[in-house]
């Protein structure tokens, strides 16, 4: 056989043998069997640390910027936040007492007080609080609770480099709930502050702070902004002035003046009161927000004091009457006293007018009234959007200076008797009588249509919010004084038509003033 025949014949197994080879491996992968179409062997493989790194699961790189995101604020932040030892020393009189080594036992009547020398000197008692603290200027100026530090006889700051400083009281605001202390050090490394209008519901945020105990100094917790405004009868007694930051982020006691943080390392909000059934976290906890905490940081350390701005208005809610037949916003404010010379006087703000926005910024409570203007300054103008006789309006009016003592004067009128009835609106109504201020405990003299009762499932009741004693002074802007005066203005109303009605609520010589709606079926 030539040479040549024995290359080809060569040539065609070994062609022949690597296309077996091919189609029997893809076979195997086609069929799930590739595992199975191995060399056996009785030795266990061997996988290095290395090998075991590689088969781990990397996260994303986005979520790598999360968490680094975390980490780098904790890093900006911890070193500006501080721990507040506070310490109150108050004393027991037993001067004068004679010490009684059988006090409390069946022997003591052996040994009555006879006056003797053996005498007791006055004892002294120290009692210790916890709290937390942020760096605002770099020469030692630090923002906190008033509550932490509220009558404190010695101050004791630790940083967190564990270096320890007496500490002095620059200034309180205890209607803020904000306080100013001094370390003696310059060159501290101090927070930023973020700006209100850029905190949105949602977004993350840390509190830090020293929660429960100081060994548990520097506690970085993570959440959300659950909601923005809050507003209350219950959180006006922590704070007159602040609508507060509600915040999921966990805060427990000890947290309190420690900072509220966005993701960029600014601060936004002083943690300050949590909203718990059980004394410890659940979810829901306030921070003064940033807008409040530099006006009164900043005025407590330049001037030593706080001045607000002053509108000069008593306001009220909208009930969902008024708010339906002048359809104004359930949230608005309803002005129901002026007060003489006030810049609310000034700018030409009537009773009556529903207020919906304060430069801008709409109000979804009718508490924002007050939070909103006291965080403005004396002289600051502020544009206001009203409702007057169902017309939209724009006031700018020039605040003046709150004083605290000051209030809105809302004068009623003054006198006297005969019942009537109005079954259609479910009231039952009468003159104003002594008798019937003298039930409500009020010694002024007042004079109006009175609500001797009220059904409870009348439109009156549910949506106008008139209880049993109101007293109807105005229907359709007419003075009522009387019952029969209410009925003579109703009459002429017409049917469907929807009218004002002005309402004194008399309690305990407390008098308030609102308005209302009513619609004529």
């Amino acid at each position: 056989m030539s040479i040549q025949r024995k290359l080809s014949i060569l040539t065609f197994v070994v062609v022949a043998f690597i296309a077996g080879v091919l189609f029997t491996t893809a076979g195997a992968n086609l069929l799930g069997s590739g595992d199975r179409i191995t060399t056996n062997t009785t030795a266990s493989p061997v996988i290095d640390d290395q090998d075991r790194a590689s088969t781990l699961v990397s996260p994303p790189p986005s979520v790598l910027e999360f968490e680094n995101a975390f980490v780098s604020v904790a890093d900006v932040i911890n070193p500006v936040v501080v721990q507040i030892h506070s310490e109150r020393v108050s004393s027991t009189d037993t001067q004068g007492q004679r010490f009684n080594p059988f006090e409390g036992t069946p022997f003591e009547r052996l040994f009555p007080d006879d006056g003797g020398e053996d005498t007791l000197p006055n004892q002294e008692y120290r009692s210790q609080a916890l709290g937390s603290g942020v760096i605002v200027r770099s020469d030692g100026y630090i923002v906190t609770n008033n509550h932490v530090i509220d009558g404190a006889d010695e101050l004791e700051v630790k940083l967190f480099d564990g270096s320890f400083y007496d500490a002095t009281v620059v200034g309180t605001d205890p209607q803020s709930d904000l306080a100013v202390i001094r370390i003696d050090e310059e060159s501290l490394p101090s927070i930023r502050y973020g700006e209100i209008s850029n905190v949105r519901v949602g977004q993350w945020v840390l509190a830090f702070g020293s929660p429960l105990s100081e060994d548990l100094g520097n506690t970085v917790t993570s959440g959300i902004v659950s909601a923005l405004g809050r507003t209350s009868a219950n959180l006006s007694r922590l704070n007159l002035f602040s609508a507060f930051i509600q915040t999921d982020a966990a805060i427990n006691p000890g947290n309190s003046g420690g900072p509220l943080v966005n993701l960029h390392g600014e601060l936004i909000g002083i943690n300050s009161a949590i909203y718990s059934r059980s004394g410890g976290n659940q979810g829901v906890g306030f921070a003064i927000p940033v807008d409040a905490v530099r006006l009164v940081a900043d005025q407590l350390i330049d001037n030593g004091v706080v001045e607000r701005g002053f509108l000069g208005v008593a306001f009220g809610p909208v009930s969902e009457s008024l708010a339906d037949a002048l359809d104004v916003p359930r949230g608005a404010a309803q002005v129901v006293g002026i007060t003489p010379g006030s810049a609310a006087e000034k700018a030409g703000i009537a009773e009556g007018d529903i207020i919906l926005s304060v430069d801008g910024m709409q109000l979804m409570d009718y508490n924002q009234l007050p939070t909103i203007v006291a965080n403005q300054l004396p002289g600051d103008v502020v544009k206001l959007e009203i409702v007057r006789d169902g017309k939209p309006l724009t006031k700018s009016v020039k605040l003046g200076r709150r004083d605290d003592a000051a209030l809105a004067a809302v004068n009623p009128p003054d006198q006297d008797d005969s019942p009537s009835s109005m079954e259609s609106l479910g009231l039952r109504l009468q003159d104003v009588t002594p008798e019937a201020l003298a039930g409500l405990r009020v010694t002024q003299k007042l004079e109006g249509a009175f609500i001797s009762r009220i059904d409870e499932s009348s439109v009156a009741y549910r949506e106008a919010d008139l209880r049993t004693g109101d007293i109807i002074v105005e229907l359709d802007r007419s003075p009522v004084k009387g019952s029969d005066d209410f009925a003579r203005l109703f009459d002429r109303v017409k049917d469907g038509e929807t009218v004002l009605v002005k309402v004194i609520r008399a309690r305990n010589d407390q008098i308030s003033t609102f308005y209302t709606a009513l619609e004529k079926s």
